[in-house]
């Protein structure tokens, strides 16, 4: 089973998001509530795939995204991010994630983007 990194700054969200992937045969890998976090985590745990909020403290998201993309080149990140974020998705996606879900969460659409992403 896939092993998901869950990076959020609201605990409620990693809540949200990993009571939708353990429900659906995922394994969580940590959950983190920053980018500086997020990275250090990543080499440790060396999940499948990591749901990266944009907007956090001390990294944002995208820098985070960026961090372990040199790390790791073939890492595999869904970006989450709040409605009106549009311009920073589409940064993010640049920057190498493979897709966004949108909060609150749809769980049918963020399993999509995990099942989409696994499998490129």
């Amino acid at each position: 089973m896939p092993k998901v990194l869950i990076v959020d700054d609201a605990a409620f969200m990693r809540m949200m998001l990993k009571d939708i992937l353990i429900k659906n045969g995922y394994e969580i890998a940590g959950e983190v509530s920053n980018g500086v976090e997020a990275v250090s985590m990543y080499k440790e745990a060396k999940p499948d795939i990591v749901t990266m909020d944009i907007t956090m403290p001390e990294m944002d998201g995208i820098t985070a995204l960026k961090e372990i993309k040199k790390i790791d080149p073939n890492a595999k990140i869904i970006m989450v991010s709040a409605m009106g974020q549009q311009a920073l998705v589409i940064e993010a996606i640049k920057a190498g994630a493979l897709d966004f879900v949108v909060k609150p969460f749809q769980p049918d659409r963020v399993l999509e983007a995990l099942s989409k992403a696994l499998s490129q």
